[in-house]
Parts: C-alpha cells; sequence; structure tokens
C-alpha cells in the first residue's frame, strides 16, 4: 500500500513540475535537469556521441520543452522524461545525419584548388580537358557552377537525378584518376 502512495507523489509531483514550468518556474527546470541528465546523456553517448555532445544536444531539448511547455503548446501524455528522451532522440538523430552528409561532402569534394595558384588551376585544366564533353560539364556544373543534380539532369538530358548523380561519380573517378596517373602529391602541396 505504501509503495502506491509513493508512485502517486511521484506523479504528483512531476505534474506539479510540470505546471511550474509553465508559469515560469526556472527552478523546476533545474530539478528535471539534475533529475534526468545521465538518463538523456547516456542516450547520445550510447549512439557515437561524446560527453559534450550529450550535454548539448541534452540542454537543446530542454529549451524545446521549456519553450513548448511555456507556449502551453505542450500537453503532456506520458512522463516528462519521456517527452525529453523523444526530443533528444530527434535532436540526436538529426545532428547523425548532418554529421554524416558532411562526412560525405568531404569524401566527395574536389582537389582544393588555391585561387593564387595558377599551376594547379592549370593541372585540374588540363585533366578536365581529357575528359569527355559530358563529364566536363558534370563536373563544371557541379562544383564551379554549384547546380543540383536536377538542374544538371535538365541541362543535359538526363533520365533523372539519378542518373545524374551516377554520372557525375563516374566522371569524378576519371578525373581523380587522371590526375594521380598524371602529377605528383607534391604538385599539389605548397
Amino acid at each position: 500500500m505504501a509503495l502506491k502512495v509513493f508512485k502517486l507523489k511521484a506523479e504528483v509531483d512531476e505534474t506539479e513540475l510540470f505546471d511550474r514550468i509553465q508559469k515560469g518556474d526556472e527552478k523546476s527546470l533545474e530539478v528535471i535537469y539534475k533529475k534526468y541528465y545521465r538518463m538523456m546523456t547516456k542516450l547520445v553517448i550510447n549512439n557515437s556521441g561524446t560527453e559534450e555532445e550529450a550535454r548539448d544536444i541534452y540542454q537543446d531539448a530542454l529549451i524545446v520543452f521549456w519553450q513548448k511547455a511555456r507556449s502551453g503548446k505542450l500537453v503532456l501524455t506520458s512522463k516528462i522524461s519521456t517527452y525529453i528522451y523523444s526530443v533528444c532522440q530527434n535532436l540526436w538523430r538529426k545532428e547523425l545525419e548532418r554529421k554524416k552528409k558532411l562526412l560525405n561532402e568531404e569524401k566527395d569534394s574536389v582537389v582544393t584548388i588555391d585561387q593564387d595558384s595558377e599551376e594547379r588551376e592549370k593541372i585540374i585544366a588540363n585533366c578536365l580537358d581529357q575528359l569527355g564533353d559530358t563529364c566536363k560539364k558534370v563536373l563544371m556544373y557541379y562544383y564551379f557552377d554549384d547546380l543540383s543534380m536536377q538542374d544538371i539532369a535538365d541541362k543535359l538530358g538526363f533520365a533523372n537525378t539519378d542518373t545524374a548523380k551516377t554520372k557525375k561519380y563516374k566522371c569524378k573517378q576519371k578525373l581523380d584518376e587522371l590526375v594521380k596517373a598524371q602529377y605528383k602529391e607534391q604538385d599539389f602541396l605548397d
């Protein structure tokens, strides 16, 4: 019987905390921060995150919680911890997607050309000239004109963006092979 009373008391405490947060009581937010810190940061750390990233994600989730609660738009149908946990999950998933995209862009980038180096520009231009006309256009549109895959597909009459992506990938590989075959790494170093 005492156990049920304790559980009821815990639920009342959470409801009371939520009510206080809706009224702008920052102390109640501090209570929640401390109470769920370990659980929320563990989520990020166990999914390829660092302690610092976990802390940032948790703080961002609490800001979302605070703003929604204060606006009156949040109707809690679960525990506060469950709501904040789901916000943390979503924020961390978005962060992982952002990191993956950045990593892919780094892997996919063309050799960086220093604007002051005419020699480097000549090397890239020479290798581009050795590619077929379509490859040259695809790479120029993508890397120099910043056109989207859809725009490239439209300009060059490809069936769809997947065709444009495949063509860009193959052309980039050809360019890389030409550069590696004809020039030494020192040609690109200061």
